[in-house]
């Protein structure tokens, strides 16, 4: 399907020059979604850790009690940082 531009008149096809600077334009943000796609599965780790972590009060009452280390030290453990 061709692209076009939307008018008030109806749609109006690209001239070739537009398609070829459409599909590089194109090129480039399937580029971008694959670097941000790929960004968002490398930490993935960090968000399935968050929420194990518990709140700040949670943490600091932790700390207090001296349980703090160990409790992200599990944590790290059973969701290991990836390296690829």
């Amino acid at each position: 399907m061709a692209n076009h531009h939307m008018t008030d008149k109806g749609p109006i096809p690209f001239t070739a020059e537009e398609e070829v600077a459409w599909a590089k334009k194109e090129v480039i943000a399937d580029k971008k979604r694959k670097e941000e796609m790929e960004e968002y599965e490398r930490v993935k780790y960090q968000r399935d850790r968050k929420p194990l972590y518990g709140t700040w009060e949670q943490q600091l009452d932790m700390m207090y009690h001296g349980t703090w280390k160990d409790h992200v030290a599990k944590i790290k453990r059973d969701i290991p940082k990836e390296n690829k």
